[in-house]
């Protein structure tokens, strides 16, 4: 069996009665949780929409208290990192990250950003050994893989893309996505939304028959993996 980690981030919710208010991002997610779902329904699925309910900005005392040993912190410390812990445990329990995020002002959501902060933590999703010379970080968890789902008002973001240069969301996950054990990686975007065309339209639909083949795909290699 296998856990599956949920990720939203978009601001806007899939339940709106006019339609073209629905997040897509979320909506092309859900499109490979459902695929997933259907070939494997005794799977985990732990899902947390950041967008609706963001994580707190990380503060100085904050990162007073993830700097202390455990063994060490105060009660008030234990309180600043205990939503920090539960992420972290959420994590530590995925073998794949099922995420979703809109580009917005070229990169990604505050939401999801504060998300990562409490995430990527010293002693808990990476260490940091000087004796490493010029590379002194290293992630502690490995083999999980991330599909990300993004959506954008514009479109060329892509590798040789017209608007390459101004993507700050997919490559900026990915980095990150190192030091949470993401050894393969996946991005399913769909662009045009400002231009609401035909073009638009063509996108969405291909990212989401894009989401469900690579569910299929991923949730057979998983099945044959343990036979």
């Amino acid at each position: 069996m296998k856990t599956i980690l949920h990720i939203d981030a978009s601001a806007r919710l899939t339940t709106n009665s006019v339609e073209e208010y629905n997040s897509i991002s979320k909506s092309i997610a859900a499109s490979f949780i459902n695929k997933w779902k259907e070939n494997n329904p005794t799977d985990k699925i732990i899902h947390r929409d950041v967008g609706v309910n963001p994580p707190n900005f990380i503060t100085q005392d904050w990162i007073a208290a993830v700097f202390t040993p455990d063994e060490a912190k105060t009660k008030e410390q234990r309180a600043l990192v205990s939503l920090s812990d539960t992420l972290i445990n959420e994590l530590e329990q995925a073998d794949i990250i099922v995420m979703s995020s809109p580009m917005y002002n070229y990169g990604l959501p505050a939401a999801l950003k504060a998300w990562f902060d409490q995430v990527i933590r010293i002693n808990k999703t990476f260490s940091f050994d000087l004796t490493r010379g010029d590379h002194p970080l290293e992630p502690i968890m490995s083999g999980k893989t991330m599909v990300l789902a993004t959506s954008c008002g514009e479109f060329g973001f892509g590798l040789g893309g017209i608007n390459e240069k101004m993507n700050h969301l997919g490559p900026h996950i990915q980095t990150m996505s190192h030091y949470l054990g993401i050894d393969t990686f996946y991005e399913i975007n769909a662009e045009y939304q400002e231009f609401n065309d035909d073009r638009h339209k063509k996108s969405v639909q291909n990212a989401h028959n894009k989401a469900k083949e690579l569910a299929s795909t991923l949730s057979n290699y998983c099945i044959s993996t343990l036979q």
